[in-house]
């Protein structure tokens, strides 16, 4: 399931949520959408996590507030939330933007995973229907090895059968 919607400009710019959230307001808890902000993904292998860059997190920009900018897909599109925190107060500004670069490399990653998807059903249909021809050769009726007269070949009351693997094989009346 792809991480994206497939024309992320367009639902940003014309979905009320998008448009409400992209004027810089004060923090999102007037609008009713709570955010978790994390500036790096959870590292699987148990290592620290890294410091964030002053691009992200910026406390020298002015004394009192820090100034966060966090990227995120939200509602399948791909945006980056910028604003501040007044720290003594604990309140602050922020809005959400189109992040265009990172919406270009979740696209190429949909249309990667698209056609990884498709070759996998190319491949499981090849197989199927090779699987489906093979039994249905298997369930014609034997063809038994011919004399030199074209009468059917005897030997010691042994019939030839055609097997699974196509291989003609004998069995005992």
């Amino acid at each position: 399931m792809p991480r994206v919607v497939p024309d992320q400009r367009s639902k940003f710019e014309n979905e009320e949520f998008f448009r409400k959230l992209s004027r810089e307001c004060e923090a999102f808890v007037a609008t009713g959408t709570n955010l978790s902000l994390q500036f790096f993904p959870a590292n699987l292998h148990g290592d620290q996590r890294q410091v964030p860059a002053r691009e992200y997190v910026d406390f020298e920009r002015d004394t009192g507030k820090v100034y966060l900018k966090a990227p995120m897909i939200l509602n399948g599109v791909c945006v980056t939330w910028r604003g501040w925190i007044d720290l003594q107060r604990l309140d602050g500004m922020g809005y959400l933007e189109y992040d265009e670069e990172r919406a270009q490399q979740e696209d190429a990653l949909a249309q990667a995973s698209f056609e990884e998807a498709r070759r996998r059903t190319r491949d499981f249909e090849d197989r199927d229907r090779s699987h489906r021809e093979d039994l249905e050769q298997a369930t014609e009726p034997p063809v038994a090895p011919r004399a030199l007269h074209g009468s059917p070949l005897l030997l010691n009351n042994s019939r030839w059968v055609k097997c699974r693997n196509q291989i003609s094989c004998m069995y005992v009346i």
